[in-house]
């Protein structure tokens, strides 16, 4: 097993308590079977902060990273719902990362998820990359553990209409490690152990929804 494509559309934001049940609501009924709905795109997860916070994960698995800049895609990005246009402005702290997999080991979807986000000189990249994709196979057999991947910024994200109406610039991650498995703390030790870069920011995620392609239909 592994990440179901090539590429990947990864998200971080916080929702303010009081929006919490509407923005679930939303993002389940209307939000996923939309997006999932998009040439390409097979597969959503939907992770709340593991420590009950406003903050989310969200992970779109795509087939390539063309998907993400599809003229499908950039036309629903540049056309929001009206329940999207209302809900929009309270996506706070969005990290939005269009993202090739480089190395990607056993489940992608577990209970719990550990991600690290973290920035690497260009100089030093292949020094990085190779010793640490070589580790996530060992690591995703690991107790507790269920999957272990690498994922790496692979284009701009394009302005559109509904990353206007959030207001802020959204910010983007540059490599990103995530952990997946059935013990928060084995998925927390697991993440940590792997990268050390200097300001790298460490999140645990706990699994509310998973929707495949075929799910919406």
């Amino acid at each position: 097993m592994a990440l179901a494509g090539s590429a990947a559309l990864a998200m971080w934001w916080d929702m303010a308590p009081a929006m919490r049940a509407e923005f679930e609501h939303w993002h389940t009924h209307e939000h996923f079977p939309e997006r999932l709905a998009l040439p390409g795109f097979l597969r959503g997860s939907r992770w709340g902060s593991a420590d009950g916070g406003d903050g989310f994960f969200i992970l779109y698995e795509t087939d390539t990273l063309d998907a993400l800049t599809s003229p499908e895609y950039l036309a629903r990005l540049n056309a929001p719902t009206p329940w999207s246009t209302q809900l929009m402005p309270h996506h706070r702290n969005m990290v939005r990362t269009l993202c090739n997999v480089v190395a990607s080991h056993g489940a992608g979807v577990a209970g719990h998820a550990c991600t690290v986000r973290f920035t690497v000189a260009a100089d030093r990249e292949a020094q990085v990359q190779a010793p640490l994709a070589a580790k996530l196979a060992l690591l995703a057999m690991q107790a507790g553990v269920a999957g272990a991947h690498l994922l790496r910024s692979g284009v701009a994200a394009p302005k559109t209409a509904e990353q206007a109406i959030r207001g802020n610039a959204d910010q983007a991650a540059d490599w990103i490690v995530l952990v997946t498995g059935y013990d928060l703390e084995a998925v927390r030790q697991a993440a940590a152990a792997l990268v050390r870069e200097p300001g790298a920011v460490v999140q645990l995620h706990s699994l509310a929804l998973s929707m495949a392609a075929g799910d919406t239909r």
